[in-house]
């Protein structure tokens, strides 16, 4: 058994459901200690369920005359296990079937930590003098709200002027074989709660009422057929689409005073979440609706074109599994949405995704060495 297996073994153990850490980072800060790592436990949110976050730093020679800072990053929650009785093995509980490690967090994103804090020491033991530094910045609040994990760290580090130049972000992000498909970046994503307003009404008597479902159909169905804008060479069209809608009182006679829609768009490059609002009210201005719209940005979009990070890793992949990688800006947001704020390079790279928040998640166990050994050689390719 390697290293890597038996630190992602240790920290499947873990029971961190989010947004519990459950002495995940502790762990992993044990690793990174001996190795020069400063390491710094930052907790924000309420007293009574604070969320638990990493910043480790260890700088190398060169740091201060402007050598470069490459930062690994994820997250140690995992999403809850779903029933237990479904699981063929308990989810907390390392076990091996068929080439494969089962666990929660297995794929989602424990063996990435392990391969980086394992990928960190053998290029640490090789390498004492090395250039530049690097840093680890881990929550426990990835797979929740996202409000006191991420987006705090990175700001309590433009306060500290911490400067970051290149980030890997350990999201599994593999299809078929580890090393597949790097993503260099993600969509924006702006959310909202529209409001229709009408009067309630008997269903007998309509002209003594505004129905908000028929007043609202004809600007839904206008929005679903807008071009949003055509995406470019990085990124899809920007799309719009409704969750949920919900109206009445539940009896077949009433109609409803108001109509409310949950929306979401996942928008590229070409648009700004302030152009998105404005065409979309103005839609509903034109049909005269009488409407509110709460809104929530979750996110901007970032991008990372080809350049030392992408380059160092893609031949990282190539020289360790012969494969050349695919860049993709697919899938859904990350905290990489957060760090790519603060940081230029911003990629994303970990193992096979087919089995994220699924029951019975796993990782072949073929993968694990490969995966450490990528991390380690865009080590060397960037701050040897």
């Amino acid at each position: 058994m390697t290293a890597t297996v038996r630190l992602t073994e240790a920290l499947i153990s873990r029971a961190s459901a989010t947004p519990e850490d459950a002495g995940c980072q502790d762990l992993l800060a044990s690793h990174l200690q001996p190795l020069g790592f400063e390491c710094t436990t930052l907790t924000f949110g309420p007293e009574s369920a604070p969320v638990i976050n990493l910043w480790a730093i260890k700088r190398g020679k060169g740091h201060a005359s402007g050598a470069p800072t490459l930062v690994f990053a994820g997250h140690t929650d995992v999403v809850p296990t779903g029933p237990l009785e479904n699981w063929t093995s308990p989810p907390f509980t390392p076990s091996y079937r068929d080439g494969m490690l089962y666990g929660r967090g297995a794929a989602d994103m424990k063996t990435s930590l392990a391969a980086m804090v394992v990928a960190c020491e053998e290029f640490v033991a090789q390498h004492p003098d090395h250039a530049g530094s690097i840093a680890f910045l881990l929550t426990s609040d990835e797979e929740g709200p996202s409000i006191d994990g991420t987006v705090k760290v990175c700001e309590w580090l433009q306060q500290r002027g911490e400067r970051l130049d290149a980030c890997i972000v350990g999201e599994p992000t593999s299809v078929k074989q580890v090393g597949d498909m790097i993503k260099n970046g993600r969509r924006g994503s702006l959310s909202g709660k529209l409001r229709v307003k009408g009067v309630q009404g008997h269903i007998a008597y309509p002209h003594l009422a505004k129905n908000p479902i028929h007043l609202a159909a004809p600007a839904l169905a206008e929005l679903a057929t807008i071009t949003w804008d055509a995406g470019n060479d990085h990124f899809p069209p920007t799309s719009w689409q409704m969750s949920n809608i919900h109206a009445g009182t539940g009896a077949n006679n009433v109609i409803p005073g108001e109509l409310v829609v949950d929306f979401n768009f996942r928008f590229s490059t070409e648009s700004t979440p302030e152009g998105l609002q404005s065409r979309l009210e103005d839609v509903l201005r034109q049909h005269g609706l009488d409407f509110q719209i709460d809104w929530t940005l979750g996110g901007r979009p970032f991008l990372t074109r080809r350049g030392p990070l992408v380059d160092a890793m893609a031949a990282a992949i190539k020289d360790v599994t012969g494969l050349d990688t695919e860049l993709s800006t697919t899938g859904g947001t990350s905290d990489g949405r957060f760090i790519a704020q603060i940081c230029p390079q911003v990629v994303e790279f970990g193992p096979v995704n087919a089995s994220i928040h699924k029951i019975d998640e796993h990782v072949a166990v073929a993968d694990i060495e490969p995966l450490k050994n990528i991390y380690r050689q865009t080590l060397e390719r960037l701050l040897k």
